[in-house]
C-alpha cells in the first residue's frame, strides 16, 4: 500500500505540475462543447437530442490527448525499471497511475459535464445521472487508455497509434453513456457500470504485461 500511495502521489503531482497540464483536457472539453451550439444552431430540440452524444465524444477525445506520454516518460527516465524492481506488483502501480489520471482529469471532466449538459438543453433532473455516467465513462476510457499507452510506450509520436488501439473500446461507454443522458439512472447506467468494472479489472493486467515486454 505504501508503494501504491507513493506512485499515486507522484503521478498526480506530475499531472498537475506541468503548468496545470491536467486542466488542458477540461479546457478542450469546454471548448468543444461550446462550439456545438454554434455549429448546430439554437434549436432546443435538436440540441437536447444531439448534444449529449457530442459531449461524450468531446470527453473521449479530451482523455485521448493525455495518453501519449503516460508511460513514455517512465520508459525514458528509468522510472519503468524502478517500477519493475519494486516489491509491489506492477499491476498495482499501473492501477495507481490510472487512478491518479482519473482523479486529475476524469473527475474534473465529470464535474464539467453538469453545466455543459444544461447548456446543451438536457433535462435538469437528469444532470446528476449525466455527471455520474461521465465519471464512470472516464474511468473506462482511462482503463483502456492505460493498455494503449503501455503497448505504444516505446513508439515516438504514438498518438495516432493509441487512437487506433483504444477508440473501438471507447464505443460501448459512449453508446450507453449517451443513452443515460436521456434515460437517467436505469438499465443502461447499470450496463455502463459493468463495462467500466470489466475494463478497470482487466486493464492493469494487460498494461503491466505490455510494459514488461517494453522493458525487455
Amino acid at each position: 500500500m505504501s508503494a501504491f500511495g507513493a506512485s499515486f502521489r507522484r503521478d498526480f503531482a506530475q499531472m498537475w505540475g506541468a503548468g496545470g497540464g491536467a486542466l488542458a483536457p477540461v479546457g478542450f472539453f469546454f471548448g468543444a462543447a461550446t462550439l456545438v451550439p454554434l455549429a448546430m444552431g439554437n434549436d432546443p430540440t435538436m440540441l437536447a437530442k444531439s448534444g449529449p452524444p457530442l459531449m461524450w465524444i468531446a470527453a473521449a477525445l479530451a482523455v485521448l490527448a493525455t495518453l501519449e506520454r503516460l508511460f513514455q516518460a517512465d520508459l525514458e527516465d528509468g522510472s519503468l525499471d524502478q517500477m519493475l524492481l519494486s516489491p509491489a506488483p506492477l499491476e498495482v502501480l499501473v492501477f495507481a497511475k490510472g487512478l491518479a489520471l482519473w482523479c486529475a482529469v476524469g473527475v474534473p471532466l465529470a464535474l464539467a459535464s453538469a453545466p455543459t449538459a444544461i447548456a446543451l438543453q438536457a433535462d435538469p433532473a437528469l444532470v446528476p445521472a449525466v455527471a455520474a455516467s461521465v465519471a464512470l465513462g472516464m474511468a473506462a476510457f482511462i482503463a483502456v487508455g492505460l493498455v494503449g499507452a503501455a503497448v505504444t510506450a516505446g513508439v515516438k509520436r504514438a498518438g495516432v497509434l493509441i487512437a487506433i488501439i483504444v477508440l473501438p473500446f471507447f464505443a460501448p461507454p459512449i453508446i450507453f453513456g449517451a443513452i443515460v443522458a436521456h434515460a437517467g439512472f436505469g438499465g443502461e447506467f447499470a450496463i455502463l457500470w459493468g463495462i467500466t468494472l470489466g475494463y478497470v479489472a482487466l486493464s492493469p493486467i494487460a498494461a503491466a504485461a505490455a510494459l514488461r515486454l517494453q522493458a525487455e
